[in-house]
């Protein structure tokens, strides 16, 4: 099992946690002119790349949302912090 650390609680087993998906993804907008192939994209297309990421999660126990800094292959964890009041 790996251990995250979530910024409002502390360390944690990863079973706590959910992938929220990338970090910085640019919502295509205005909303009411997105194809429906562009949103799918958007919702589902991953750039999945490895080595270092940024990343949103949530931690189900607390139910905040926070940016998590990792390496896609080794899984190291570089640094976790909030989100609130910043833009991912």
């Amino acid at each position: 099992m790996q251990c995250f650390t979530c910024p409002f609680c502390g360390p944690r087993d990863e079973t706590e946690f959910f992938y929220g998906g990338e970090a910085g993804k640019e919502r295509p907008e205005p909303s009411a002119e997105v194809t429906a192939e562009r949103w799918a994209e958007w919702l589902y297309g991953e750039t999945n790349s490895k080595g270092p990421s940024r990343e949103i999660w949530l931690h189900l126990t607390c139910g905040e949302f926070f940016l998590m800094e990792r390496h896609t292959v080794t899984h190291e964890v570089f640094a976790t912090r909030a989100t609130r009041g910043e833009e991912a």
